[in-house]
């Protein structure tokens, strides 16, 4: 998708653990391992756009981590929605940025389809010993929130 604005553009990432694995997948455009995820729409809201972002690049249906506030009574139209575990911001180019809502997230199957997936030149399942030999050049960034990931997440 292009970008929405000028300036900055709101984006979901989503690390997606399976038992004991994390999946990362290289980004085509940019040649280097990242959560799945993408821009969140006008017509959605966060949750909803690592939800939809996860289904559409690796067909996986997940569940978000974490669980919003509830409420003893009602509170009109509003929901509460399951925050994310980091926030960041981050160049794209010069002039554009990207604030990232960096989701976690637990899927009930590692069987990925990306043939014929955006934005991906593969995706693969990490083990915290994988993260930690490193073989494939994943940034320290990217690495520290999928440790994260496991330990709050993996069996």
């Amino acid at each position: 998708m292009p970008h929405i604005h000028e300036k900055i553009d709101f984006v979901a990432d989503v690390f997606v653990v399976y038992k004991d694995k994390v999946l990362i997948r290289k980004h085509d455009k940019h040649n280097m391992w990242l959560a799945v995820g993408g821009h969140i729409e006008f017509d959605e809201d966060p949750n909803q756009a690592a939800i939809r972002e996860v289904k559409e690049e690796v067909g996986l249906d997940v569940v978000l981590a974490g669980a919003p506030i509830e409420h003893k009574a009602e509170w009109g139209s509003g929901k509460e929605l399951t925050p994310p575990r980091f926030m960041n911001i981050h160049a794209i180019t010069p002039t554009h940025q990207h604030i990232s809502l960096v989701y976690f997230a637990r899927s009930h199957s590692d069987a990925i389809v990306d043939e014929g997936r955006e934005k991906s030149n593969g995706c693969k399942w990490f083990n915290k010993e994988d993260l930690e030999k490193n073989e494939e050049g994943i940034s320290e960034q990217i690495r520290s929130y999928a440790h994260a990931a496991l330990e709050e997440l993996g069996e």
